[in-house]
């Protein structure tokens, strides 16, 4: 298996990625596909796909800021069970980003990730991939250290209608021994993180100010 970076739409690979994240995520999770140009271009976004045979059968986003020595992983796409593509892509994300790390004078605080909370809702199918279940995944991201931070979270939904979009926690895995966060940092990453995304719901407006008044936001168990 490869492990392979895009950053054209005009990639085969992309259409591969773009086709394989239409058939797994749901509708709003997904920016349509002329979109990611940008995105794609931009140095601070990590695309990268695992290719088996010339095929796109998994797949992984995610940027490191170096300012505050922190990662966001915005997805993990398994496409096919039994190739072991869960573990290919964290183990190689992981040493990527701590590569950037180290070329930044940095060593890896802690890496953000949204992760779906079946016990909300248990709507979402994920494409019929059994890796993708969402109970599956959950407990594989709290077998990687994953914690969720104490709060009602929603983000602005990725087809740019204005619209909230919950079901899920906003979870952070932490590389240095912490049992919470600080709100402040919370709302400055994700204020940072979906500055390029218009309209903001206001239920998440407020979620953000709500946390910028927070000293301290708990780490619990997945």
């Amino acid at each position: 298996m490869e492990y392979t970076r895009v950053t054209d739409i005009a990639d085969p690979l992309f259409a591969g990625l773009h086709r394989l994240m239409s058939e797994i995520f749901p509708p709003e999770e997904v920016l349509a596909f002329d979109l990611w140009k940008e995105p794609l271009q931009d140095p601070g976004i990590r695309v990268f796909v695992a290719v088996h045979d010339g095929e796109v059968v998994g797949a992984t986003e995610y940027r490191y800021y170096a300012e505050d020595d922190i990662a966001m992983t915005d997805f993990t796409i398994i496409g096919r069970p039994g190739l072991g593509i869960g573990p290919f892509l964290a183990n190689r994300r992981e040493a990527d980003l701590r590569r950037l790390a180290h070329e930044a004078g940095g060593t890896l605080k802690g890496m953000f990730a949204e992760i779906y909370d079946p016990y909300q809702s248990q709507e979402h199918e994920f494409g019929g991939v059994k890796p993708m279940d969402p109970f599956v995944r959950r407990e594989v991201l709290a077998h990687l250290g994953y914690r969720r931070l104490n709060l009602g979270y929603v983000h602005p939904s990725w087809q740019g209608d204005g619209e909230a979009v919950g079901g899920l926690d906003l979870c952070f895995l932490p590389y240095e021994e912490s049992a919470s966060l600080a709100g402040s940092f919370i709302a400055k990453f994700l204020r940072t993180y979906y500055s390029v995304l218009e309209p903001k719901p206001a239920q998440w407006t407020e979620m953000v100010e709500a946390l910028e008044q927070r000293n301290a936001v708990e780490l619990l168990p997945l």
